[in-house]
């Protein structure tokens, strides 16, 4: 158990922040952030990340937990349960929500609440939602153009970058290139 995950327990009494099941508890790490902390990070269930994740599995009657997690004292909680409160367009809770200017700007980092027409939306080959700064394997052999390789099936990716004009490229380092991936050819890891 990480340090970071033993104070995420003690501060959560050992349940989810969101939803407060005790079971499949992790440290859920807030998007765009990449490096686990005590003020990035929340500990949640299984099924509560799982829909963070994966919107098109996002199941309303789960998160009625949102009108109690949005008063938590803790940031982070309170970034996660704007943005699902935003997705399940919550208007009445989230008008009774305040978030500072600077926390509001997190909130909207992934791009929840933002107009969903016209937004790019990254997703690797299975539809998981890719953000700056996470990790994927390639899931096909590439030859890349102008470096003179292949590469190969398995190969790891991190801290990619997302290109934010063309929501089927990313870009990320392999084999000490910087090169630019298709999001059909990679998989999103954990």
């Amino acid at each position: 158990m990480s340090v970071i995950e033993k104070k995420l327990k003690d501060r959560s009494d050992s349940k989810c922040e969101l939803c407060g099941n005790p079971h499949d508890l992790q440290v859920y790490n807030l998007p765009p952030e990449n490096k686990e902390s005590l003020e990035t990070s929340i500990l949640a269930c299984k099924t509560c990340v799982g829909q963070i994740e994966n919107p098109e599995t996002t199941d309303a009657n789960h998160w009625h937990c949102l009108s109690d997690s949005m008063w938590s004292e803790h940031l982070p909680v309170q970034i996660v349960s704007w943005r699902m409160l935003t997705r399940l367009k919550k208007n009445d809770l989230l008008e009774m929500m305040y978030l500072d200017e600077e926390a509001l700007e997190w909130a909207k980092a992934t791009g929840e609440g933002d107009d969903d027409e016209g937004k790019i939306v990254h997703k690797d080959s299975n539809g998981n939602i890719l953000f700056d700064g996470d990790s994927v394997v390639l899931i096909k052999d590439l030859d890349v153009k102008g470096a003179n390789f292949t590469a190969k099936r398995g190969a790891a990716v991190h801290n990619i970058k997302l290109v934010w004009d063309n929501a089927e490229q990313i870009e990320g380092r392999v084999e000490g290139q910087h090169i630019v991936i298709l999001t059909q050819y990679v998989k999103k890891t954990k």
